[in-house]
């Protein structure tokens, strides 16, 4: 079989042989690794660099493909395509594939081949699939495994310690999207991690960690308590850290996104239900206050120091969490309820339009089911010795927290009351946790999320002003 275009014919990757010459070969790409370089054996002192990526033209067909050559080409090549773009592959080398050792750290492909690609005689071209045979599309959602063959993370979790290690598939829904963090190795290498939390019928927050940009990027397109992924070839281990169970995506990994197999609408449909019934608000709420453990926060920043990290990073820096020993030097809590408290969706949490009080990012789940709820939204300031961190947000949960009271008890309260809570809270020396991100939408360039604010201890906070 071979497919045609109206400039030159593709051969089907199932009919691949070695002996072929100059074949052209056309696909979608499901899967795709980061370019890595290693010292070249043939010029000592230089280094050749490579990166992977996995095409499928049929249900049952799929093949991978190796490129070696130099940085600039490697990087270059591997820029021009994402997982899901659509391929076109002229006069790659076909070779026989060494299975029991190269699958070790490949994805499993049901080819007996693999494609070699040069600089000097290959040539790819990247296009989108919507403009190539609609086939190629939905190839995108069908797993490559059989879609039968998985763990519920009820089942991981169950099973435990016995799993570490283990290569395992997963299908499960998404809960949240963390935010990509990144770091230096001890060899001087640029790293990267983002954690994404899963749940199923079984599981309501089970963690997958990414550690590659391809990962990272592919997640950073799934909707939560929305998208379905199916993940083979994960590695299941134990975290002894946190005590429990984790997946990590590993460089045979393929991830299906929103899988379009019967067990996956058993899964869509459980989202739905459990959605509109709200029971998930509940569970999001309680998440919120656990996503950050304030016991890794142990960095101590005054304002001054934050701000030069932060402006010193050209436009690149990373999620800081920290603390800072200061105060609450602006709290308008007893001027406008509109402007301390904000109604969000209890499907997805998002704050909901102040004129039509309904959430247009759920918009396909029908308006009888939905609802909102009162949530804290305050803007204060954070100052100590040095400045001030003007309109840092305090919401929700660590609102709560701080105030010492809830929305709807707050609500209640007379406003000489409100008032008399604010300067039970201003110009009280406090420990404060925070998360800061550079954000040119935030009025200072700077967004800083408050993640606790409770009074400090007189002595610590001592101890920090003078530098110990």
């Amino acid at each position: 079989m071979a497919y045609s275009s109206s400039t030159q014919d593709f051969v089907a990757l199932s009919d691949l042989h070695p002996n072929l010459a100059r074949p052209n070969v056309i696909g979608v790409v499901i899967g795709k690794t980061d370019v890595r370089g290693f010292p070249d054996r043939k010029n000592i002192g230089s280094e050749r660099y490579t990166f992977s990526f996995t095409i499928r033209d049929s249900p049952s067909d799929f093949i991978n493909v190796n490129c070696w050559g130099r940085e600039e080409y490697i990087r270059s090549l591997s820029e021009s395509f994402r997982v899901g773009d659509c391929v076109t592959i002229e006069n790659p080398l076909v070779q026989s594939k060494e299975a029991e050792r190269e699958e070790k750290f490949s994805p499993v492909t049901p080819s007996c081949y693999k494609l070699l690609l040069s600089e000097n005689h290959s040539v790819v071209k990247a296009s989108s699939c919507y403009g190539r045979d609609t086939k190629l599309l939905c190839l995108l959602h069908l797993p490559v495994k059989d879609p039968q063959d998985y763990y519920s993370l009820g089942d991981i979790i169950a099973n435990g310690q016995s799993l570490d290690g283990r290569i395992l598939n997963v299908l499960a829904a998404v809960m949240s999207v963390g935010e990509p963090k990144y770091f230096m190795t001890l060899d001087k290498r640029k790293g990267q991690r983002c954690e994404v939390k899963l749940y199923d019928e079984t599981e309501m927050s089970f963690p997958i960690v990414c550690w590659d940009n391809e990962s990272i990027q592919l997640a950073q397109s799934w909707i939560p308590r929305e998208t379905v992924i199916f993940a083979s070839d994960v590695r299941i281990n134990f975290d002894k850290f946190r005590n429990c169970m984790i997946a990590t995506v590993i460089s045979k990994t393929i991830i299906t996104t929103n899988p379009e197999t019967a067990e996956a609408n058993v899964l869509f449909s459980f989202i739905k239900e459990s959605a509109q019934s709200g029971t998930l608000h509940d569970k999001l709420k309680e998440q919120s206050k656990e996503s950050i453990n304030l016991e890794t926060i142990v960095d101590v920043y005054t304002v001054k120091q934050l701000k030069e990290k932060a402006f010193q990073s050209d436009g690149k820096l990373e999620p800081v969490y920290g603390i800072i020993y200061g105060y609450i030097s602006t709290l308008d809590i007893d001027d406008n309820a509109s402007k301390v408290v904000r109604n969000r969706c209890s499907i997805c949490r998002f704050i909901v339009n102040e004129m039509s009080n309904t959430c247009t990012f759920c918009s396909d789940v029908s308006s009888d089911s939905k609802s909102t709820f009162a949530s804290f939204d305050i803007l204060v300031d954070l100052t100590d010795h040095t400045g001030t961190l003007y309109s840092c947000y305090l919401s929700d949960c660590v609102a709560e927290e701080t105030l010492g009271c809830t929305v709807h008890e707050f609500l209640a309260l007379a406003e000489d009351k409100k008032t008399a809570l604010k300067w039970q809270l201003l110009l009280e020396r406090s420990k404060i946790y925070f998360k800061v991100t550079l954000s040119s939408t935030w009025r200072t360039g700077l967004k800083v999320n408050v993640l606790s604010c409770k009074l400090a201890d007189p002595r610590e906070a001592s101890w920090s002003l003078l530098g110990k």
